[in-house]
């Protein structure tokens, strides 16, 4: 018998025959695959993806396709990691709007064919997984996992103030559209901040980031040391407050850590006087405030701490 293949699917990114269609013809061009036997997992809005992708393990599923936006790829991914990374590999058909990790992974957008074939052909790395512990202002706790980051400042911020209509006719260009009012609405804050366990520091930031991949929408890399396969994290605090000190965040992110590291051939991210690059297992973090938080792109209301660790080679993607 061949491989054992379970596609769960968001419905609200694609038609089921067009998803199907593609599938088809993906097998057709993959030696070897003619015998898959293809098991479908419809994702809703109760479950975006954990349950589906619990299912499919159940159902002896070796692979595991994520088919949908960032919201069903980290669902699916924060349920095979919690089975470890020999219970099923990884695949991601990227459907949605910021589609960070498979942008992050080189996994083709807007074409669910070629992602399709990847996902057959391609050969399994290890993915580590970022696992996330809330807590809002009533002291209500959450736990998740991600692939790509989590933080809160303009990113959150930016995320909230997204028009889902313009969002979903202009794509991930909607971002754009609201990152003025994001940057305007965002002050610098005194968090404390912890790492690998050590004393608490208080830190001014307005934006901080706690990523396992370091580009975001539009090709922009604003974590260039960040590798989703190091067994470590890696932390952008911005902190910038006027016109000259976010000229210097400018100037750290597009010359000090863009062309002049391109030129160089690489090297370990600078940081400046406004921005600071940081790298840690575990990371702790307590707000003087609640503030919007963000996990792999999505709004996921306002936190008041958040506790970061991460999972090395928790998964196996395919690509």
């Amino acid at each position: 018998m061949g491989e054992r293949i379970g596609i769960v699917w968001n419905p609200s990114k694609v038609e089921e025959a067009e998803l199907r269609d593609a599938l088809s013809v993906a097998l057709a061009e993959s030696p070897g695959h003619e015998e898959a036997d293809c098991l479908w997992f419809e994702t809703t809005v109760d479950d975006p993806g954990q349950g589906a992708a619990a299912e499919a393990l159940e159902q002896g599923c070796d692979l595991v396709i994520a088919a949908g936006g960032d919201g069903t790829v980290r669902a699916v991914a924060e349920r095979l990691g919690e089975s470890g990374a020999a219970a099923a590999e990884l695949g991601l058909v990227p459907l949605g709007t910021g589609n960070l990790l498979a942008r992050n992974l080189g996994v083709p957008l807007g074409d669910a064919r070629a992602a399709f074939a990847l996902a057959l052909a391609g050969t399994a790395s290890p993915l580590d997984l970022g696992e996330v512990r809330s807590r809002t202002a009533d002291g209500a706790e959450e736990r998740r996992g991600f692939v790509v980051m989590v933080g809160f400042g303009i990113d959150a911020q930016m995320i909230v103030e997204t028009d889902d209509e313009l969002k979903a006719k202009a794509g991930w260009l909607a971002y754009v559209e609201s990152l003025g009012r994001a940057a305007s609405s965002t002050e610098v804050v005194e968090a404390s901040l912890s790492l690998d366990g050590g004393d608490p520091s208080p830190v001014p930031a307005h934006t901080l980031l706690v990523a396992n991949c370091g580009s975001i929408q539009g090709g922009i890399t604003l974590l260039p040391d960040a590798a989703p396969d190091d067994g470590e994290l890696d932390l952008l605090v911005l902190s910038a407050d006027t016109a000259g000190a976010w000229f210097d965040t400018m100037k750290n992110m597009m010359w000090d850590n863009g062309l002049k590291r391109l030129v160089a051939g690489g090297g370990t991210a600078e940081s400046s006087e406004s921005t600071t690059h940081l790298r840690a297992r575990e990371v702790r973090v307590e707000l003087p405030e609640p503030l919007a938080f963000e996990i792999d792109g999505e709004d996921v209301g306002e936190v008041a701490a958040f506790e970061v660790r991460i999972l090395p080679g928790a998964l196996r993607v395919r690509g």
